[in-house]
C-alpha cells in the first residue's frame, strides 16, 4: 500500500501548530510580575548630609547605620539640657538637707555668746536685787537689770530655735515645686536627645538598598527620604487569574514561581486574593463574556528566596 506523501505546506503548518502548542502555558499557570513594597527612610529633622554609609545594591542588616545629618545644634541642646537637669537636682537635694554645716556652726557660735550674755545678765540682776534691799541702788537700776536679763534669755531662745530650724529640710511645698522643675528638665533633656538621635538613621529591617536619593554634602529637608530600602519580606509576585479559577484559591496555598535566569523555581504562598474583578481587555459585562473577568492575586516567597527576584521582573506562576 502506498502511503501518501505530505506536501511541504502541510509540514510547515504542522510544525507551527507544534511550536504554538509548546509556547502555550500549561494548566494552572499564569503570567505575572515581581513587585516590591519599598521602605522610604528619612529623618524628622532637616540638616546637611554628612555621611552616607550605604550604596545602591548593598544588602544591610537590621540596625545597620544608613546615613547621618549634621547635628551641632542638637548636640549643644543636649548638653544644655543636661546642665539644667543637674542644677535642678542639686537644688532639690539642697532643700532636703537644710542649711550647710558652716551656716549652722555660725548660728551655734552666736548661741554660745548669747548664753554667756544671758548668764551675766542674770547674775547682775540678782546682785542688783540685793543692792536694792540694802539701799545701795535705785529702783530704776534694778528695772534695767531685769529687762537686760529677760532680753538676754529671749535671745538665747531665739538662737536655739534658729539652730533647730537650720537642721530641717525645706517646706513640703518648696520640695514639690522643685521636684516639678526636675521633671520638666528631664523631659526637656528627653526631647533634645530624641532630636539628636533623629540625625542618625539606622535600618529598621535588614534588606536591599534599592536606591539613595542624596549625596554627601547636600541639604536634606525634614521628612525627605534619603535611602529606599527593600526588605525581603516586602517582595511579592502579582498575577491575574480567570473568574472560573479564583473561587478555588485561598490564602496559604502554595505556588511555584518560574523566572528567566533562575536556577530553579521559587516556592511561594498566596497572601492576598482581590475581591474586585477586572476586565482584560475592557468589555461590557454580560453572561457571554464573563470568562474575561480576572482577579488579582498576590503571592509571597520566603525571605531567604526573595533576593532571587527583582521588582518588575516577569514571571510565570503555577499553582501546586
Amino acid at each position: 500500500m502506498k502511503v501518501p506523501r505530505k506536501s511541504p505546506l502541510t509540514a510547515v503548518l504542522a510544525l507551527c501548530l507544534i511550536v504554538a502548542g509548546c509556547s502555550r502555558p500549561p494548566a494552572n499557570t499564569w503570567q505575572g510580575y515581581v513587585e516590591g513594597e519599598f521602605v522610604y527612610l528619612a529623618s524628622s529633622q532637616a540638616g546637611q548630609l554628612t555621611e552616607l554609609s550605604v550604596a545602591r545594591g548593598q544588602t544591610v542588616a537590621q540596625d545597620a547605620p544608613l546615613f547621618t545629618l549634621e547635628a551641632r545644634n542638637e548636640t549643644e541642646a543636649v548638653a544644655q539640657a543636661n546642665e539644667q537637669l543637674r542644677a535642678a537636682r542639686a537644688q532639690l537635694a539642697d532643700l532636703g538637707t537644710g542649711k550647710r554645716p558652716p551656716e549652722v556652726d555660725v548660728t551655734r557660735a552666736q548661741l554660745v555668746q548669747a548664753e554667756a550674755d544671758a548668764a551675766r545678765a542674770a547674775t547682775q540682776y540678782r546682785r542688783d536685787e540685793l543692792q536694792l534691799r540694802a539701799g545701795g541702788i535705785a529702783q530704776s537700776q534694778l528695772d534695767d537689770s531685769r529687762a537686760n536679763a529677760l532680753s538676754s534669755a529671749a535671745r538665747v531662745r531665739e538662737l536655739q530655735s534658729q539652730v533647730s530650724v537650720a537642721r530641717l529640710p525645706g517646706r513640703l511645698e518648696q520640695i514639690r515645686a522643685q521636684q516639678a522643675q526636675v521633671d520638666a528638665a528631664q523631659a526637656q533633656l528627653g526631647q533634645a536627645q530624641w532630636k539628636l538621635d533623629q540625625k542618625s538613621v539606622r535600618a529598621p529591617h535588614g534588606g536591599l538598598v534599592f536606591d539613595t536619593m542624596y549625596r554627601s554634602g547636600e541639604w536634606v529637608p525634614a521628612g525627605s527620604p534619603v535611602v529606599r530600602l527593600l526588605p525581603p519580606e516586602n517582595v511579592k509576585v502579582r498575577f491575574f487569574v480567570p473568574e472560573a479559577v479564583v473561587g478555588s484559591l485561598a490564602p496559604g496555598r502554595h505556588v511555584s514561581i518560574h523566572c528567566d535566569g533562575c536556577a530553579a523555581d521559587v516556592p511561594a504562598v498566596l497572601s492576598f486574593i482581590s475581591n474586585q474583578a477586572e476586565y482584560t481587555p475592557p468589555v461590557i459585562y454580560s453572561n457571554e463574556n464573563r470568562s474575561k473577568l480576572v482577579f488579582m492575586v498576590e503571592a509571597k516567597p520566603q525571605p531567604a528566596d526573595a533576593p532571587k527576584l527583582r521588582p518588575g521582573q516577569p514571571v510565570m506562576v503555577t499553582l501546586q
